[in-house]
């Protein structure tokens, strides 16, 4: 690897973007699995009685699930191997989606769904590491959010087919149909290339001022890995890194609510029959995936210019995101002109899926990237993905649905403050990291976006 812990130099670029393109197809499976079941809500509540609360858990257990086992996920994958622990994962979540489609009660299909998340614990870790790995830190922030935007594509197949299914064959079927391929594909993950990370000696550990001189050590030196208590004070060392653990947990929040939720809002509030309402919210899931790519390669430009700009994309589109969510749903009745607002709000919403885990990456030491990802995937579900489901349902109970899709977006002006005292760092986080000062980078394009 490079100082900035890049091996994009020793493999060709068209082998690094077909391991980006299996991981992505991989990581889709991920969030239909996950987000399919939204649209057997309406069913789940009749055939079995279920409140609102009770079905946000079948959300939040996933996200809960993933936050506790993130962290040992994430270090299997930094000792056991990534692509080992990606096939690994992939297969155990689909073979719990087949599960989860022959429950008989609400308590076997919440383990079901538990078991899924435990399945999805340590593929983004290992993944974000696996890719970070692959391309230079230069087009780092648009890879990885090209790779988080698995999770809109992944939510609108989902709600799209699901409604679909859900709608034709009930919700068994629904559930179920997309096992098999999540099967096929970890398979076939476990013909990728692995690396190598550099490891610390504890003699360079305590001559370089800790894991910070890592990056810069040689590989050939290297006998043994830190440990957790290490490997964790040096994941909340640097300021930024804590900032983009919150800001994208807070971010996430919002981003779970509206996912999760507006189905069934257009379902109660537009009279929409399930499929319908699967279609309409898809709109809005895949502006999020435009979104999500748009934002990341537009903060990789930014930070060409002035690295710190990096975390100020996400912190202005967090701000956007609750403006326009806010005024949707607190201000305008169910109608077009409503509809279309949460389409647009539907853009910025999904602005840090990969700027933060990216800035995060550039701030800590190559041979800790997936425990880094742990970290992320730690904060962003126990903080944000478990709890907006969870959250929304409580206030739906007691408020309505309406408004508690009014309330939430506010989380995006406390992720936005979040972003914003991050960057303020960041020059000086990475700098600690890499052993030179932050400067700006060359602006992409075709013979500057590669080291290979």
């Amino acid at each position: 690897m490079d100082a900035t812990g890049s091996a994009a130099h020793l493999v060709s670029r068209r082998y690094a973007w077909g391991a980006f393109a299996l991981a992505f197809a991989l990581a889709s499976t991920d969030y239909i699995d996950r987000q399919i079941i939204v649209c057997g809500f309406p069913y789940l509540k009749t055939e079995w009685g279920l409140s609102d609360s009770e079905l946000g858990a079948l959300m939040s257990v996933v996200s809960i699930v993933i936050a506790v086992c993130a962290l040992p996920a994430a270090r299997i994958a930094d000792r056991w191997g990534r692509v080992k622990t990606i096939a690994a994962m992939g297969g155990l979540w689909s073979l719990a989606t087949i599960g989860c489609a022959v429950s008989g009660n609400y308590a076997q299909l919440l383990a079901g769904r538990s078991l899924l998340g435990l399945g999805e614990a340590g593929y983004g870790a290992a993944g974000g590491a696996l890719l970070s790995s692959y391309f230079p830190r230069r087009s780092r922030a648009t890879v990885l959010s090209a790779f988080q935007a698995a999770g809109p594509l992944g939510s609108v197949l989902g709600v799209l087919l699901g409604g679909l299914l859900v709608e034709q064959w009930g919700w068994r079927v629904g559930l179920a149909a997309f096992g098999v391929p999540g099967l096929v594909l970890a398979v076939l993950f476990l013909k990728v290339r692995d690396y190598r990370t550099p490891v610390l000696t504890a003699r360079a550990s305590l001559s370089a001022g800790g894991l910070a001189g890592a990056a810069e050590a040689p590989v050939a030196v290297a006998t043994t890995r830190p440990g957790m208590r290490v490997a964790l004070r040096e994941l909340m060392r640097p300021r930024t890194a804590r900032a983009c653990y919150v800001g994208g947990a807070l971010n996430l929040m919002v981003l779970s609510t509206v996912y999760t939720w507006l189905p069934s809002y257009l379902v109660r509030a537009y009279g929409l029959s399930t499929d319908q309402a699967g279609a309409w919210a898809a709109l809005v899931i895949l502006a999020g995936f435009a979104g999500s790519i748009g934002s990341g390669y537009l903060a990789d430009r930014r930070a060409a210019r002035r690295p710190a700009h990096k975390l100020l994309v996400p912190s202005v589109l967090a701000v956007v995101t609750a403006v326009l969510l806010c005024t949707a749903f607190g201000a305008l009745a169910p109608g077009g002109l409503q509809f279309a607002l949460v389409l647009v709000g539907g853009f910025p919403l999904a602005a840090a899926l990969g700027t933060a885990p990216a800035a995060v990456v550039d701030v800590v030491p190559p041979s800790l990237r997936a425990t880094a990802f742990g970290m992320v995937a730690l904060v962003q579900n126990l903080l944000g993905l478990a709890v907006g489901p969870l959250l929304t349902g409580w206030l739906s109970d007691g408020f309505g649905l309406r408004t508690a899709l009014a309330a939430m977006p506010l989380f995006c002006v406390a992720a936005a403050a979040a972003f914003w005292w991050g960057s303020r760092s960041y020059d000086s986080d990475l700098a600690a990291v890499t052993g030179s000062a932050a400067a700006p980078t060359a602006p992409l394009t075709r013979e500057t976006e590669w080291n290979g």
